[in-house]
């Protein structure tokens, strides 16, 4: 007789919670990667001090 337990098995073993997070945490990643190229195409209009604050602005902007 089955104990209940018997669907679990054919289920992966990841939940989908944990995927979301990660393609989440991976796009925040591709949006940093994609704004510091575009602060590196766009560097005369920006001095040092201000493409790090512009950098930790949008990274407020993106977080969770």
């Amino acid at each position: 007789m089955a104990d209940g337990n018997y669907n679990r098995n054919i289920l992966p073993y990841h939940n989908y919670q944990s995927g979301y997070r990660a393609g989440r945490a991976a796009m925040r990643r591709l949006a940093l990667e994609a704004f510091d190229k575009w602060l590196q195409e766009n560097e005369e209009a920006f001095t040092a001090d201000k493409a790090d604050e512009a950098r930790a602005a949008f990274q407020l902007l993106i977080r969770d």
